[in-house]
């Protein structure tokens, strides 16, 4: 078994870590957790029968678990804690707000400061099209609101035929009626009847899975390719919407060829329709630019946002309307039916204006894109040599890995052997938060992250790989 080397305490971790890891009773925690908590995608039979980790405490990129096993967060939590655990000056603003203002609506011709401050912050950040900000709790609530914002906007213009909306399939758009249904996840379409109407997938730009013998550029001429053949399978008339993440993150951190969003810009040009970029998990910062619309050079119509917003501190969403929409919405007037009793929550506002201001005060987006983005690159692709490993590829501070059964031919393994949620566990067992998505292994780190964390981070994968291919090798299956 591999030795956790992150087991070692410095003189001034060990006594907070043993206020917070002694304060719990993990089987009471697990037995409650058992007994009354459903958790987001999860086989809650599976999971009574294992027991839950409980988490505990949380500082810069590192994760305690109440047995006082320490962690590093290659996930960021779930693509969101941006700027680390235990920001002090988050839990402030959120501390202020609360005492001054905890809440109030945004019904009734009435607003609240941090809110207003914080739209016209966004607008500030964002690209020169996005002048205005709908508020929502989540990326879910964000990608409903798209759907609701298309659908008015060629309503207004009278163009009641504009109804489909084009996602990809594997997309990730959250996993509300609506969000799930533009999203292509085949697993979650198969529960609860989905997608709804009006709803549309091409196939994702995956040069592995699709473009292998071509090169990049012309793969990502292709993928975008499907996207007007799409469109006039369907009828130009009749389509309303494209939306697509920058990167597809869900679905195994896909990256496409630089060629694609180009091509996919020139498409909707082409046929007038809306383009709808989900920067829920790249938004602010995350791939060295405060939008991955920015990285990959595209113009939305629409933005979603969340998560990297308040660093997952508390919830926040939203949507940048683009001019366009907003100058149609403003000008032809009527209410637009749709809203939350927590939009503009201003305590999720002021930590929102607190977390940016720290991602501007400490230069985070122009530290992800000069230097931990090259860092991580040169590191993370340098563990292709490895005998699991067909592919490793890169994109500011997210990052993916495909596990192949035969580095030569790149055969993949069966998917009913789950190689990477085998390689998983070897990751959590010995201190290391990866994610796999079917035998795709990726990671997101905090953007605080160090290029000495990064070699924690870079040495941790590649020893739990080594124990994974061991373990492969024992069972016969390599």
């Amino acid at each position: 078994m591999m030795t956790n080397q992150f087991e070692i305490r410095t003189a001034e971790e060990r006594p907070a870590l043993m206020r917070a890891s002694a304060a719990v009773d993990t089987r009471a925690i697990q037995a409650l957790d058992s007994a009354h908590y459903l958790h987001p995608f999860t086989d809650h039979k599976l999971l009574a029968e294992k027991g839950v980790r409980v988490m505990v405490k949380g500082e810069g990129i590192y994760l305690w678990d109440s047995e006082g096993k320490r962690v590093l967060d290659g996930m960021s939590g779930l693509w969101c804690v941006n700027v680390g655990y235990g920001r002090k000056e988050l839990a402030d603003a959120a501390c202020r707000q609360m005492m001054e203002m905890p809440y109030y609506n945004s019904f009734f011709n009435t607003t609240n400061v941090p809110a207003v401050k914080l739209a016209a912050l966004l607008a500030e950040v964002s690209p020169p099209q996005f002048q205005h900000v709908f508020f929502t709790n989540s990326g879910s609530e964000g990608n409903d609101t798209v759907v609701r914002l298309v659908r008015r906007y060629w309503d207004l213009l009278e163009q009641p035929r504009r109804k489909l909306i084009i996602g990809r399939i594997n997309g990730y758009h959250g996993s509300t009626m609506a969000g799930a249904s533009l999203g292509g996840m085949a697993y979650m379409h198969a529960q609860g009847d989905l997608p709804i109407p009006g709803i549309a997938h091409i196939q994702q730009p995956y040069w592995f899975e699709h473009g292998r013998g071509m090169s990049q550029d012309a793969f990502g001429l292709k993928a975008a390719g499907w996207l007007e053949e799409k469109i006039l399978e369907v009828g130009p008339d009749r389509v309303a919407a494209f939306i697509g993440e920058p990167l597809q993150g869900a679905g195994g951190v896909i990256i496409p060829p630089d060629s694609y969003w180009p091509e996919i810009q020139r498409i909707c040009d082409r046929y007038g329709i809306l383009l709808v970029s989900d920067e829920v998990i790249c938004g602010f910062g995350r791939l060295g630019e405060w939008f991955g619309c920015q990285k990959f050079g595209y113009r939305p119509d629409l933005m979603t946002f969340a998560k990297g917003v308040t660093s997952g501190y508390i919830p926040l969403g939203g949507v940048m309307v683009g001019k366009r929409v907003a100058d149609v919405l403003i000008d032809k007037g009527g209410e637009f039916e749709h809203g939350f009793t927590y939009s503009g929550h201003p305590v999720a506002c002021a930590v929102a204006l607190e977390n940016i201001d720290i991602i501007r005060r400490e230069s985070l987006v122009e530290k992800v894109r000069d230097d931990s983005s090259p860092y991580l690159r040169h590191k993370f692709e340098a563990l292709a040599v490895h005998p699991l490993v067909g592919m490793a590829e890169t994109c500011g501070l997210v990052a993916g890995l495909v596990l192949v059964r035969d580095k030569r031919t790149l055969e993949c393994f069966a998917p009913e052997l789950g190689v990477g949620m085998l390689c998983r566990g070897h990751m959590f067992g010995n201190g290391m938060i990866m994610r796999a998505v079917g035998d795709r292994m990726i990671i997101a780190p905090p953007l605080v992250i160090t290029r000495t964390q990064i070699d924690e981070m870079i040495d941790l994968i590649r020893c739990c790989l080594d124990a994974t291919l061991d373990e492969l090798r024992q069972r016969n299956w390599i």
